[in-house]
């Protein structure tokens, strides 16, 4: 029977620019090519990689009622301004003049709106920002319908035309603005309000946005009665109304005079560490704590439907990850790519992210077809299973592997098919043998026999001074996949983190399951620690160390601050209604008190990137390793192997 593969941890990796930190000609090729739905994180929120975001047709009906508003302003400013001076000075104006100044006049009223921002989808609230926007906008149509009317020969009296009417056209906007603004917060209620008491943490252009539409939501869930925010600048801040009442600190007091009852954490770039200090401290204050998604979740403004509960997620692994876009859209856009165990959680995130890239061809290959299922249906929205790019294979089978590679001949491999369960492989050893050893060496023989470039091989936080058959299995994969890189010149890297939120056997799913299960949540170790990131942000930087890794390394990624698990429980029994216990039951065979990155014997190197280490490592030729096990292995057997030196490994004969 064919055994059950899954993905290993992954991330986004990417190549990085030349020293001028512009995009090379490829590289800025490449962008255009990129769909416009592909989001990154900017300064105000979410912005595209193609420069402008791409409104949704609410957004668009808005943005074009804005301009065609401003445009009907001017124009009637113009026409009353033109007529008055026509029938009191005589001035010379034709129509011809009034057209050609008033189609100027518009002509860069309406690009510089757009590209000052003025027209966001949303009519104007008045804020300082959105002031000086109108200001700079009118200034430049000013001078433009100024220089159009001398060059038409109106003269002086065309200038001053121009000049009246273009606080006119200001006046006549903000009349209309302030009229649709005054009757969408006629559903604003004045009195008592139905809804829950909210404290918006975040006066930053989140919380803005956020505090905006639920005062014109009709959904009533939350009423915004107090803002909290960190920076002293914005003390005494008033957005709507509702006033910065102090920082974080003052949240407990704030709640108290306030009477509120639950806090929004309104910062779509913060990281965990806040989430968890804020969340700390609001739960403290008997208040429930919500959250907005992060930047790289977001789709465009941020609404009231964004709104959700804090989850354990936001709080161990929401940390800022820088990602060169530009360099994974040049390493994948237009290429043919292979992912093994796409239908495992690291493999189907990494599906998601490659095809954003817009690859010439993507082909995900799994031995579980309800994976397989599985992937392609929140890809394409459905799963008929007729598609080129599902390959059903176990990488075990050396010859049905070979055959995949022979009939797609991917340019770009990712690796992710592996047993991952420390505990089950510590009983069966000759499993992690067959399928991270040898399906591995299949794979990459496969890789070299049809051409691949790139070959990326998922590892793990394990394979560092490994201790379990999980760890040797992978700290063998490194080795093998140096060896192919040395023996090829090819672009063959490994790539090795932590744990994952929201993978399938994660300590995060397996907790949740014994909290709807009455508990106990089960702890090995009061003292244990372990390493955490989001699939999503791990995939990212897994394609950025691919993209900046030397043939042969191991890219480390950084996964910052370890976390102990124990405490990680407690949260999540005390946000439970009903008492749940927590039980030790002792560290298993193979695990670890704590997980370590690098071995005790690597050096790390950051040349590229913030986050990712540049490890080298001995290679290893199978091939050349006496008394190899030729089905079954022990676990003696791979933790002999996992160790030997480089320099014993002789061809054999």
């Amino acid at each position: 029977m064919a055994s059950r593969t899954h993905d290993q941890n992954g991330h986004r990796q990417h190549r990085a620019r030349g020293t001028s930190g512009q995009p090379s000609a490829r590289e800025s090729h490449t962008l255009d090519r990129l769909p416009p739905t592909l989001c990154v994180e900017g300064q105000e929120g979410v912005e595209m990689l193609r420069g402008v975001v791409q409104p949704n047709p609410v957004a668009r009906r808005r943005r074009l009622g804005q301009a065609f508003v401003d445009v009907c302003c001017w124009g009637a400013s113009l026409g009353v301004l033109f007529f008055v001076l026509r029938h009191n000075t005589g001035a010379p104006f034709t129509a011809i003049d009034r057209t050609i100044v008033t189609a100027v006049i518009v002509a860069i009223h309406v690009p510089v709106a757009l590209l000052t921002g003025l027209y966001q989808g949303r009519f104007w609230y008045g804020s300082s920002r959105e002031s000086i926007r109108l200001y700079a906008t009118e200034l430049c149509a000013t001078a433009g319908g100024v220089v159009a009317a001398l060059a038409v020969g109106t003269g002086r009296v065309g200038v001053v035309t121009v000049a009246l009417a273009a606080p006119g056209s200001v006046c006549l906007a903000n009349i209309v603005r302030i009229t649709v603004w005054s009757r969408r917060r006629r559903h604003i209620p004045s009195g008592p309000h139905s809804g829950r008491r909210l404290i918006v943490f975040g006066a930053g252009d989140g919380g803005e946005m956020i505090l905006r539409s639920l005062l014109t939501s009709k959904a009533g869930q939350f009423f915004p009665v107090a803002l909290i925010d960190d920076d002293a600048r914005k003390s005494r801040l008033e957005i709507e109304h509702v006033r910065v009442m102090g920082d974080r600190s003052c949240i407990r007091e704030v709640a108290q005079r306030t009477n509120a009852d639950a806090l929004l954490i309104a910062i779509p770039s913060a990281t965990s560490n806040t989430i968890r200090q804020v969340t700390e401290i609001g739960q403290a204050a008997g208040l429930e704590v919500f959250v907005l998604p992060h930047v790289d979740e977001l789709l465009g403004a941020v609404a009231y439907g964004d709104i959700r509960p804090v989850e354990q997620a936001d709080l161990l692994g929401r940390n800022p990850v820088e990602i060169d876009m530009a360099a994974i859209a040049t390493l994948i856009s237009g290429r043919r790519v292979l992912v093994t165990g796409a239908g495992g959680s690291i493999g189907s995130e990494l599906c998601r992210q490659i095809q954003t890239f817009v690859p010439a061809s993507l082909h995900m290959l799994d031995c579980d077809d309800s994976a397989l299922h599985g992937v392609e249906l929140s890809l394409q929205g459905r799963a008929l299973l007729e598609g080129e790019g599902l390959l059903l294979a176990d990488i075990r089978d050396r010859a049905a592997i070979l055959a995949a590679f022979e009939r797609v001949r991917p340019e770009i491999v990712f690796h992710a098919a592996a047993l991952k369960h420390l505990t089950l492989l510590e009983r069966f050893p000759g499993e992690a043998w067959k399928t991270n050893v040898l399906g591995t060496q299949h794979v990459l023989n496969a890789a070299l026999a049809t051409d691949v470039l790139h070959f990326v091989n998922i590892s793990t936080d394990k394979a560092a001074d490994p201790s379990s058959v999980l760890g040797w299995s992978k700290r063998i994969t490194e080795r093998q996949t140096a060896h192919a890189a040395a023996s090829s010149g090819r672009h063959f890297v490994s790539v090795r983190f932590g744990n994952v939120l929201g993978s399938r056997g994660s300590v995060l799913e397996i907790f949740e399951a014994q909290l709807r299960a009455g508990g106990p949540l089960t702890v090995t170790d009061e003292d244990v620690t372990r390493f955490f990131m989001t699939v999503s942000e791990a995939v990212s930087l897994t394609m950025n160390a691919a993209a900046v890794g030397s043939a042969g390394e191991v890219l480390v990624l950084d996964m910052g601050t370890p976390v102990r698990i124990v405490d990680v429980a407690r949260r999540l029994a005390a946000s439970s209604p009903r008492p749940i216990s927590i039980e030790f039951t002792g560290l298993r065979s193979g695990e670890k008190m704590h997980e370590t990155l690098l071995s005790r014997d690597e050096d790390e190197a950051r040349p590229a990137h913030p986050k990712i280490s540049h490890v080298a490592v001995p290679i290893l030729d199978l091939r050349a390793v006496e008394g190899l096990p030729t089905d079954h292995a022990t676990a003696a057997d791979l933790a002999r192997i996992a160790g030997l030196p480089a320099s014993a490994l002789l061809p054999s004969a």
